[in-house]
């Protein structure tokens, strides 16, 4: 199923998308693509709809973030081995955690925002994971059952607030409209292998991000057993799982960074696309 989440800021539907490629409303079944409708027995109820019986949403409404509610907002840093290499850093023996505020999120095509006194604003496509069943000390090998699916996230950093102060890497990572999620939710039965997917970034129409979650240093099952050894894991809680080469820190001969006006566009095979302008906040 692709679930997802449409209307205006604040007050979006739950919905999903048909084989058709239209939204069908799901609020007389689910109040939100939140919580307990994305733990197996919720997913297993969406599943048993007949899904030509719900209405047909009309017109192309904007798309909100596709997860609702969300409790955290947790990301690893320096996951794919050649964006450690472009950004001068070593691979982790570990993962490198982080966290961006769930004031961050929007939707897959809304502006995003570049802070006042921003320098350094990159881009980073990364995959999304979804947690469906909860839990604390989970076993790697029985990881992927606590995953409710996957989306395509744009993990929006602002360089000189992340690196060169004093602190952690959070406030660079966690400005609002830093976090679109989307657009749509892909439940983990449609991705047979989410450590094979292409994903990739343009700006205003180059290709600066072009990789394979197959060169994911720590990869899916991994991340959830090592994160829930450090917290418990909540039904809607977001993973984003680290970036392959092509941010702007990384370009050479010297960095790129992006500018007001600007339009990012990316994307992940089976998950779908977003498109962001960027404005000054």
């Amino acid at each position: 199923m692709k679930l997802l989440r449409y209307g205006p800021r604040g007050a979006e539907k739950p919905g999903l998308l048909d084989a058709e490629g239209r939204i069908r409303d799901l609020s007389a079944v689910v109040d939100d693509i939140a919580g307990e409708a994305l733990t197996p027995e919720g997913l297993q109820r969406l599943r048993a709809l007949d899904v030509a019986t719900l209405p047909r949403v009309e017109g192309d409404p904007r798309l909100g973030a596709c997860v609702g509610r969300v409790g955290k907002f947790v990301c690893i840093g320096l996951n794919y081995s050649d964006h450690a290499a472009e950004t001068g850093a070593q691979v982790p023996a570990e993962p490198v955690v982080f966290n961006k505020w769930t004031s961050a999120i929007c939707g897959p095509d809304d502006d995003v925002e570049i802070p006042r006194g921003s320098r350094k604003t990159d881009w980073e496509v990364e995959l999304g994971v979804v947690i469906g069943r909860g839990g604390r000390y989970i076993d790697e090998a029985d990881a992927m059952a606590h995953v409710a699916g996957y989306c395509v996230i744009n993990d929006v950093s602002e360089r000189a607030y992340q690196l060169e102060g004093t602190g952690t890497w959070d406030k660079g990572k966690g400005c609002d409209t830093f976090g679109p999620l989307g657009p749509w939710l892909v439940t983990a039965d449609e991705v047979p292998d989410p450590h094979a997917l292409r994903l990739w970034l343009e700006v205003d129409g180059h290709r600066y991000q072009d990789g394979n979650t197959r060169t994911m240093v720590f990869r899916v099952p991994y991340l959830v057993s090592y994160l829930s050894r450090h917290m418990s894991l909540q039904p809607g809680d977001v993973i984003s799982t680290g970036t392959p080469p092509g941010v702007g820190l990384g370009q050479k001969p010297e960095p790129v960074y992006l500018r007001a006006g600007q339009v990012m566009r990316l994307g992940i095979d089976g998950l779908g696309e977003q498109r962001q302008k960027l404005v000054q906040a």
